[in-house]
């Protein structure tokens, strides 16, 4: 995992916001996926840095945290 940009624009990603995100302003994140990377951003400032995941480091993380 790391906090680089990835190739390109983070807005030519198609980003989803988290299911468990509201609309009342908490906390929420926003994901998008390309090939191989996952990558997670804070959706109230998009600007910022995100994370950028290794596909199967975040199957693993997913699988962890839905138990």
């Amino acid at each position: 995992m790391n906090t680089e940009k990835p190739p390109g624009t983070t807005d030519e990603l198609a980003w989803f916001k988290s299911s468990y995100s509201t609309g009342s302003g908490g906390e929420c994140v926003e994901v998008a996926e390309r090939r191989d990377t996952v990558y997670v951003r804070d959706s109230k400032d998009t600007r910022r840095p995100g994370l950028v995941i290794d596909g199967s480091a975040w199957t693993a993380f997913v699988g962890f945290a839905s138990r």
